[in-house]
């Protein structure tokens, strides 16, 4: 019955992206930017409480990096949304608000590596998302973001894996950093700005403002728990 009921909610999973949420300080980007190489991963601790229970873990989501002609690029496979690329500062943007970890190759992708890096994510952009059979272990058409991964780093026979399907954020983590694969980069805050009340409001306008952003904070929030959205 639990796996039932995780399942629901995990079909449900990604973060709904908020248009008003500006992207990180242009400094903040560049600095990790610098860093950042083809086969670079980005883990995020959302606040989706089924893919926290199901995989014992805190990391909710990962994509991976490609730099092309000096443009920094992350793929990941989202609800809502499938297989997609995005340029790093929209991608740090739309995983506001959550905590990142960056972790980077201990040894530069070879141009081969990289060349096989990038054409397995290329080759399954427009793919739909799916992480139900994250339970079974079955192949599927859709595809959740750490299978999308495991993937994309078998083929540039960065690792091995079993089978893809059942490897979380978490373990995805564990497995390159315990094999002394990758090795650690940036860890980031990620906060959403804070909403201050227009300072013209009368005592009646404050206070009915105050109560609905408290009401809109609470459902936004339960939502992130409960629907991963």
């Amino acid at each position: 019955m639990w796996s039932i009921i995780v399942a629901c909610a995990l079909s449900c999973c990604g973060e709904e992206i908020d248009a008003a949420v500006p992207a990180p300080p242009e400094p903040v980007v560049a600095e990790l930017t610098e860093r950042l190489q083809t086969g670079s991963l980005i883990f995020s601790r959302g606040d989706c409480l089924a893919v926290k229970i199901f995989s014992q873990s805190s990391y909710t989501h990962v994509g991976g990096v490609v730099v092309r002609n000096g443009e920094v690029l992350v793929y990941d496979s989202m609800n809502g949304t499938g297989v997609r690329k995005t340029p790093f500062a929209e991608y740090l943007r739309q995983q506001t608000p959550s905590s990142v970890r960056i972790v980077h190759p201990k040894t530069p992708f070879s141009p081969e590596k990289a060349a096989a890096f990038e054409e397995h994510l290329e080759s399954q952009l427009g793919r739909k998302y799916a992480v139900r059979h994250h339970l079974t272990g079955q192949r599927c058409q859709g595809l959740h973001c750490s299978e999308y991964m495991t993937d994309a780093l078998m083929a540039a026979e960065m690792i091995t894996a079993k089978n893809p399907p059942r490897v979380s954020p978490g373990s995805l983590l564990d497995g390159v950093m315990a094999d002394n694969v990758y090795v650690a980069g940036n860890d980031l805050e990620l906060k959403a700005p804070e909403q201050v009340a227009p300072s013209n409001l009368t005592w009646c306008q404050s206070a009915w403002y105050n109560t609905a952003s408290c009401c809109s904070k609470s459902s936004t929030q339960l939502r992130r728990w409960i629907l991963c959205r």
